[in-house]
């Protein structure tokens, strides 16, 4: 139900983003029809579908800036959402997961440029309605500094949006015991 390219729900505002994927395998070769899902949380830090969240926020049930898509030929997928806002002890992420047949391969998260999102944090109303104070940078994450450098997005200005790109390597012969089911 949530296989599509907008993600915002025409309910999230923010600075408008495309968020492209290319997932290949270990030769670089692109790996067509593998499922990228995505998430990540509001321009004020909350996610969706969850209980109990800064300030007594409730979004279960709710499934903005979620979504599932399945990847070209060229192994391509696109979202269009916003720039990720933070919440405590993160720095700026997205996450995902990409599933080949019936098994998870990767999860991950794309990590964000430390000095953009301060920018968008301290000038762009709604981020500016959470606050700039952010307590985690990417240098003290300890998610983003065990994923190394690799994980850090591409992130291209456009004319009306970002440009947010990565190239996923994934093994097509990797398992797990997690199923096809929810995201995150």
């Amino acid at each position: 139900s949530l296989e599509r390219a907008d993600i915002t729900e025409g309910t999230e505002t923010g600075v408008a983003t495309n968020d492209r994927l290319q997932i290949v395998d270990g030769s670089c070769k692109p790996i067509e029809g593998a499922r990228v899902d995505i998430w990540h949380c509001n321009a004020v830090g909350l996610y969706s579908g969850y209980p109990n969240q800064t300030g007594g926020v409730d979004t279960t049930g709710k499934t903005f800036l979620r979504g599932t898509q399945f990847a070209s030929a060229n192994g391509i997928v696109e979202f269009q959402t916003i720039y990720p806002g933070w919440y405590a002890g993160r720095t700026t992420h997205i996450h995902f997961k990409v599933f080949l047949d019936e098994k998870t391969v990767l999860t991950g998260q794309i990590f964000f440029p430390d000095a953009l999102s301060q920018f968008i944090y301290q000038n762009v109303p709604p981020y500016t309605d959470h606050g700039h104070d952010r307590d985690v940078l990417n240098g003290n994450d300890n998610i983003a500094t065990q994923a190394t450098r690799a994980s850090f997005a591409y992130v291209k200005e456009l004319e009306e949006r970002y440009l947010v790109a990565m190239i996923i390597g994934v093994d097509p012969t990797a398992e797990s015991t997690a199923t096809m089911g929810g995201m995150g």
